[in-house]
């Protein structure tokens, strides 16, 4: 018998999987994080508070990292990348004393425990998380349009179904004005333009602004990384 007809595999058989392009103590880790922040945002903010962008990030997220789909990330980073760059500038400038939009005043609210506004910090770390997530996984193109499809959906709910900016709550810890679909201060709604005509001026602002950007910097980004790899 051949030598060579004994050694070679049967290319018609499937192929074993790969390894991972995960680790595993990723995985693990960022679901301890979940399994933690989802009980205690609950019953200090109620099960509204899941309705943010940066929420429904998080839980996209923990469906990408377990189940390695391009998309999952995908969407997430075209989602929340912007939003949280901004988040951090906010935090900076009113940890400096700077009052911008009011977006992390509530991270300086001595009435919420140090460890409530500690788990916060995943605005900081998340954008980080995503962008490793894409590099490995690569980037799916049809996230933005999935991602600008829940985005409309999140706000519309939010503008329909839940407190404006300003509402007077028994709990002053639950959210109001979620996702800013009232303006950028929960204390008061904005005043510049009717409220319905805002919302379409800002889902539109954050289509053109936020998620078409990150959508033409991920494209171009994962191209040039899968060009390197090929050459």
């Amino acid at each position: 018998m051949n030598s060579k007809m004994v050694l070679e595999p049967d290319r018609s058989l499937p192929e074993g999987p790969g390894p991972s392009p995960l680790p595993l103590w990723l995985k693990w880790t960022f679901t301890a994080f979940m399994l933690v922040l989802v009980p205690v945002y609950w019953a200090n903010y109620g099960p509204t508070n899941f309705l943010y962008f940066c929420d429904a990030a998080l839980f996209l997220t923990l469906c990408a990292v377990w189940l390695e789909i391009p998309l999952l990330a995908s969407m997430a980073a075209v989602g929340i990348l912007v939003p949280q760059f901004f988040w951090c500038i906010d935090f900076t400038a009113e940890m400096c004393g700077l009052h911008l939009s009011g977006m992390t005043s509530y991270m300086f609210d001595a009435q919420r425990s140090l460890f409530l506004r500690g788990l916060s910090f995943f605005h900081g770390w998340l954008p980080f998380l995503l962008c490793f997530l894409v590099a490995r996984l690569g980037y799916d193109r049809r996230a933005l349009k999935m991602w600008t499809a829940l985005a409309v959906g999140l706000c519309l709910i939010a503008f329909f179904l839940l407190p404006p900016a300003g509402a007077q709550l028994a709990d002053p810890k639950i959210p109001v004005n979620i996702n800013y679909v009232y303006g950028l201060n929960d204390a008061q709604p904005q005043t510049w333009m009717p409220a319905g005509f805002y919302l379409i001026v800002w889902i539109l602002a954050l289509f053109a602004l936020a998620y078409v950007p990150t959508h033409l910097v991920l494209t171009k980004w994962t191209a040039a990384r899968n060009s390197r790899t090929a050459s």
